[in-house]
C-alpha cells in the first residue's frame, strides 16, 4: 500500500484497533480493514506515514529529556514507543501500552530482537492503562482518545499515575470533513478535549499547530 498513514483508535467489542491513514471511510470500512493482523501491523510500519504524521517534529516538540518515563497509550506497533526508547536514552522507561494482543506480541518480538531494556509493553483494559501510581512523567496519546471507554475516569486513573509535574499529550483529528481518517462523527473535536481535560483537574499548557490533520495538546495538572 502506497499511501501516507496515522493512527486512529477504533472501538471494537471488546477491542480497540488503529486505522491507518487512508481516505476518509465508514467505520464498517474501518473494521473490515482491521481483520488482517499482518496487513494492519504493514499499514502502521510504512515509512510514508511519517510525511503526515511528521514523527521527527512531534518529538522535537516534546523536547523529551533522559530518564524520562513515557506511557504511550494506543502504542500500536510502537511507531512512536521505539522513537521514545531512543530519546529517554538507558536511565528512562517507555510503557508501550496497548489492549490489542497483536500489537504487543509485535512489539515483544522487536524489544527482544533490537535488545531493548527500558520498552515494557502492558496488555491494558479498554478503560484503564494499568500502570502503578506516581510512576509517569507523561501520557503520550495518539489518534486513540476519541475512542477510549469512560474517559472522565481515565483522566482520573491517568492523574494518579503521572509524577509531579507530568503531562497528558493528546493528538487527535479534528472533528470535520478531512481526506483521511474516520468520519466526523467518530471524533472528539478539540474543544471536547480541553472541556474532558478541565473537568479532570488538567489545563492546556500549550498546543501545536504543524500537524495537517490533528490537534497537538499539551496539558498539566491545575
Amino acid at each position: 500500500m502506497k499511501r501516507s498513514i496515522v493512527l486512529l483508535w477504533i472501538a471494537l467489542p471488546g477491542l480497540l484497533i488503529a486505522q491507518t491513514h487512508t481516505p476518509q471511510k465508514t467505520k464498517a470500512e474501518i473494521e473490515k480493514m482491521h481483520q488482517d493482523p499482518k496487513a494492519y501491523i504493514s499499514m502502521l510500519e510504512n515509512p510514508q506515514r511519517d510525511s503526515e504524521q511528521k514523527p521527527d517534529e512531534v518529538l522535537k516538540a516534546m523536547a523529551i529529556k533522559r530518564g524520562e518515563t513515557i506511557a504511550d497509550i494506543g502504542a500500536g506497533s510502537g511507531y512512536f514507543a521505539f522513537r521514545f526508547a531512543k530519546q529517554v536514552g538507558d536511565s528512562g522507561r517507555v510503557y508501550a501500552v496497548d489492549i490489542n494482543s497483536d500489537m504487543i506480541l509485535f512489539m515483544n518480538r522487536k524489544i527482544r530482537d533490537l535488545k531493548l531494556r527500558n520498552v515494557s509493553t502492558v496488555l491494558s483494559a479498554p478503560d484503564d492503562p494499568l500502570l502503578i501510581d506516581d510512576s509517569t512523567n507523561r501520557f503520550f496519546i495518539c489518534n486513540t482518545w476519541h475512542h477510549v471507554q469512560s474517559r472522565p475516569n481515565y483522566i482520573t486513573l491517568m492523574k494518579k499515575i503521572l509524577k509531579p509535574g507530568g503531562q497528558i499529550i493528546v493528538l487527535d483529528y479534528h472533528k470535520k470533513e478531512l481526506p483521511v481518517g474516520p468520519p466526523p462523527e467518530m471524533k472528539v473535536a478539540r474543544e471536547d478535549v480541553i472541556k474532558e481535560m478541565k473537568s479532570g483537574g488538567f489545563k492546556l499548557a500549550h498546543e501545536h499547530t504543524f500537524l495537517p490533520y490533528q490537534y497537538f495538546l499539551v496539558f498539566t495538572a491545575k
